[in-house]
């Protein structure tokens, strides 16, 4: 039988294989760790045993969702034409996204009654990766989840900053202001924070501390200093 990842890795094969061919020889080079981290974590799931329980198979989803993005973070396309930037961050994103449709289909067809895996019932690893593939899944699941987290802070059940996190990413994405200034934007080639598109400024740093954030604004974007260089869209 064939198993969701194992299609997962034979689909993301073809539709890597059709981006690179718009990827310079140079741009193929510097993404080639990413797609193989990606690659062969799908490979390797495809080959293994189904999980024996939701602790292995949360397990198997947070690798899907974390090691390709860890990887990414490791490589600068600076050198690239604005073109060539375009064309590898598509492809490395192509792969990336397989991961997380196929981490998403089966979070939702895994989803408790409640609507949502409990830290006392799952234990905190399997209900971050649920916030994980949450947070990197699109605006109709943000606006599904946004409202069932929120009294679950109250509850124990979620930490502020999770719901913080998936807060500001719909804000931002319905066009309104982020909360918490956790979602940075690219400006003369560094990621900072958007003041201009943050509730009362002045308070931020309170709330944030409120919701358990560790860092104020200034000690978040610091963290981004050694990041790539980033084009503005």
């Amino acid at each position: 039988m064939i198993t969701w990842i194992a299609t997962l890795f034979l689909l993301g094969q073809a539709e890597t294989s059709s981006l690179s061919d718009e990827l310079s020889a140079e741009a193929r080079a510097l993404i080639g760790p990413v797609l193989e981290t990606i690659t062969e974590e799908k490979r390797r799931q495809a080959e293994a045993p189904p999980p024996q329980d939701d602790q292995e198979r949360f397990l198997r989803m947070y690798r899907l969702d974390q090691m390709g993005r860890e990887a990414m973070l490791k490589i600068d396309l600076s050198t690239l034409s604005p073109e060539q930037e375009q064309a590898a961050n598509r492809a490395m994103w192509q792969a990336q996204n397989d991961a997380d449709e196929a981490n998403l289909d089966a979070l939702l067809a895994m989803l408790p009654p409640e609507g949502w895996f409990l830290k006392s019932r799952y234990g905190e690893g399997p209900s971050q990766t649920a916030f994980l593939i949450i947070q990197h899944s699109n605006l109709e699941q943000w606006r599904r989840f946004v409202p069932v987290l929120e009294p679950l802070v109250a509850a124990g059940e979620v930490d502020g900053t999770q719901f913080g996190l998936m807060y500001d990413r719909l804000a931002v994405n319905e066009g309104r202001p982020q909360r918490y200034g956790t979602q940075v934007t690219c400006k003369n080639g560094r990621w900072v924070i958007d003041y201009d598109n943050l509730e009362d400024p002045a308070n931020a740093d309170h709330r944030r501390a409120e919701a358990g954030f560790p860092h104020t604004l200034a000690q978040y974007e610091a963290r981004f200093a050694s990041w790539p260089a980033c084009r503005e869209n």
